[in-house]
């Protein structure tokens, strides 16, 4: 009697283990479900990204560095897109960015440090940090502000500037020369 339902244990064991096993992967896809068109898109869209990676990595055509790098940089962009449409509960997400420390000059002419980002701070009036994702190396992701949000921030610190007595034209420290005609 205890053979037999030991047997009968491991037999159940055995029919349920793929749908233990199965679930993680259908909730995956229950949770992008739960997303809009918008959403639903971009994440295809680095699906693919991810797959063209996968491929030139076993076509040799790329380094493992270059891979691992690659494949890390579009989890971060899945992390912070599906962080971004669940927050915002919106079907729209920014142009994001993310790269590297050592990759900063691909963004910014004179890269800024770091350590000094804080999240929502804007730079350059062009990006927006959204913060750091930890993928094996640290990413800083960043929204590209759009064209609209670029020029009213362009026009607000113009505006800004000389209502706080800061001078815009060239100051000289000694007084011109007289000419005598």
């Amino acid at each position: 009697m205890p053979t037999l339902k030991a047997n009968l244990l491991i037999a159940l064991l055995i029919l349920l283990a793929p749908v233990v096993c199965a679930s993680p992967i259908q909730t995956s896809k229950a949770n992008e479900d739960d997303f809009g068109p918008v959403v639903r898109a971009y994440l295809g869209y680095l699906r693919n990204e991810q797959e063209v990676v996968d491929d030139r990595a076993s076509r040799h055509e790329v380094s493992a560095g270059y891979y691992r790098r690659n494949s890390n940089r579009i989890k971060a962009l899945r992390q912070m897109a599906i962080r971004l449409a669940r927050e915002s509960r919106n079907d729209y997400l920014p142009e994001l960015e993310a790269v590297t420390a050592d990759e900063l000059t691909l963004l910014f002419e004179k890269p800024p440090n770091p350590v000094g980002f804080r999240v929502g701070q804007v730079l350059k009036n062009t990006f927006r940090y959204l913060g750091m994702v930890r993928s094996t190396e640290p990413f800083y992701l960043f929204a590209r502000l759009d064209p609209y949000e670029q020029a009213d921030r362009t026009e607000k610190d113009l505006t800004q500037k000389p209502s706080q007595g800061v001078e815009i034209g060239p100051r000289s420290l000694s007084r011109s020369r007289r000419v005598l005609p």
